[in-house]
């Protein structure tokens, strides 16, 4: 059974992940076209997954939602990193590539942010996009977070050394509703 609605955007729902959500999420995390945007090595055992749902996903210092399209899962998105002595979080997200193109990544992060900043109070919601994920970028610019820099050759994956793109907004650039 699905878990309940968290929150709903425009054309995506939010809800919490279940244990029945992580064959969606191993498969998935088991794409190329996820994995590699994302900076990860190696795909997740069932073992591995279990813990990741046990030590991350169930954590209660970080929110990881399932985006869902008629309660069909797509995606994830998240606030990881929270620092609630700086009222910041950093954001995560990603969606699985039969789904890419549809404005569904776009949709589910103005939904997490806004309730990030309307609800959470944060002053400021960073994320991190890795090299060659132009389509991240892109969801980030057009929801108005600004590029804040480059960290060269920050992280190994997919076999090389790559950049790491950081981007921000601020509570007070940010329009609810309007962005």
């Amino acid at each position: 059974m699905p878990g309940p609605v968290f929150l709903d955007g425009e054309t995506v729902t939010l809800r919490s992940i279940e244990e029945e959500d992580l064959e969606f999420i191993q498969q998935e995390r088991a794409d190329a076209g996820v994995w590699r945007t994302l900076g990860w090595p190696f795909p997740s055992n069932r073992e591995q997954l279990a813990e990741f749902y046990e030590e991350t996903i169930s954590d209660e210092e970080t929110i990881h939602l399932l985006i869902t399209v008629e309660e069909e899962p797509v995606g994830m998105v998240s606030f990881h990193e929270i620092s609630k002595d700086a009222w910041r979080g950093e954001l995560g997200y990603w969606v699985a590539t039969d789904y890419h193109g549809n404005g569904y990544a776009t949709d589910a992060v103005r939904t997490l942010v806004e309730y990030g900043f309307r609800d959470l109070g944060f002053h400021r919601i960073e994320a991190k996009v890795f090299d060659g994920n132009a389509p991240s970028r892109q969801v980030l610019e057009t929801l108005g977070f600004t590029h804040e820099g480059v960290h060269r050759e920050a992280t190994f994956a997919d076999g090389q050394f790559r950049d790491v793109h950081w981007y921000g907004v601020l509570a007070d650039e940010w329009k609810l509703g309007e962005t």
